[in-house]
């Protein structure tokens, strides 16, 4: 039965913090038991790589009041009597409003997240010195149903290829589901859309390489059993779960970097808010040094120009995105021919 409260003495760089814990005994993850107090305990343990991953950006928190298997919800801006040390940084969305956005810049804010019922947390990819231009470009390598991790894994490899080819340097990490993210750090030159536009550029050419095998086609019915590569995850404002971040899944995956060599045994969901921390103490981190050598993507954009006067134009943008310039109609390919028939 969960106790009422407990303290948590939270190690910081402010010195120990103490971090009230409604509920301690909840659980978070019925197949496995694991509670709230163990989350709590999992990101003060991996507290050096997650900040790394996660901290001095925006960053969206998916919370469930009631367990992953309740309803979830997601929170951006910082609550009425969020202690001072949960800060906070203006951001740009792209309706063009402005708001502040929760920013994580000791562990002690993310043990006060899942105080607040936070499982999964959602980092921007940019810092917040400068949140309009983003140091990663992110590529998600997503499973459509017929495929899974290990035709990612495939594929993974011919990317870091490509990537490398346009002078950037490739790191992997699990999705903590059946995906895989890979992110090239990069100078903070270009906006999101510039960024965008890269990702497109190196999908476009990854597609051409392994057609089988991937497709950039937004349409679900038009992708096939081929690994989709979900270039909207470059936006502004649309996130994934963030290195070491846990996953809201009945085994309690996380989201966990892996060096290359490690890519064709990794097995996603040996990488648990349980053995995670003891992989990090045994063999260390993979992305540790990750932002020290940034690259450009000057030739990406390169290639997106390139791509532009062949006659390959824009891709869709997500629903709740206003118009953008040059997009194509946000229908249904199917559905468009059945009004033009």
């Amino acid at each position: 039965m969960a106790t009422e409260r407990i303290t948590l003495t939270v190690p910081g760089p402010h010195g120990d913090r103490e971090v009230g814990l409604s509920s301690p005994g909840r659980v978070i993850w019925p197949a496995l038991g694991i509670t709230k107090r163990e989350l709590a305990e999992y990101l003060i343990a991996v507290a050096g790589p997650f900040l790394a991953a996660n901290g001095d950006r925006p960053v969206s928190l998916e919370r469930f009041p009631d367990g992953i298997e309740g309803e979830r919800f997601y929170s951006k801006n910082p609550p009425k009597g969020a202690p001072g040390f949960v800060e906070a940084v203006t951001v740009t969305y792209n309706s063009g409003r402005r708001h502040p956005q929760l920013v994580l810049t000791e562990i002690a804010a993310a043990v006060w997240a899942a105080q607040m019922n936070t499982v999964v947390f959602h980092p921007w990819a940019s810092l917040t010195a400068n949140t309009d231009n983003p140091v990663e470009l992110r590529i998600d390598l997503d499973p459509v149903p017929g495929t899974g991790f290990a035709e990612a894994a495939a594929v993974a490899p011919a990317l870091r290829e490509v990537l490398a080819e346009a002078g950037l340097e490739a790191w992997i990490k699990t999705s903590g589901s059946r995906g895989i993210h890979v992110f090239c750090p990069i100078e903070p030159e270009w906006e999101f859309l510039d960024v965008r536009h890269a990702v497109i550029a190196a999908g476009r050419e990854l597609e051409r390489r392994e057609p089988s095998k991937v497709t950039m086609n937004w349409w679900k019915e038009e992708r096939g059993e081929r690994i989709f590569i979900d270039f909207n995850q470059a936006n502004r404002d649309r996130t994934m779960a963030g290195a070491y971040s846990p996953r809201a899944l009945p085994g309690a995956t996380v989201s966990t970097p892996i060096a290359w060599e490690e890519l064709p045994d990794a097995d996603p969901a040996a990488f648990t808010v349980r053995t995670v921390p003891q992989r990090i103490a045994d063999s260390g981190d993979p992305w540790a040094g990750f932002l020290d050598r940034p690259g450009r993507i000057d030739t990406l954009l390169e290639w997106w120009q390139r791509d532009l006067e062949d006659g390959l134009g824009e891709l869709p943008f997500p629903p709740e995105f206003p118009k953008m310039p040059g997009e194509p109609p946000r229908v249904q390919p199917s559905r468009a021919r059945k009004v033009e028939e």
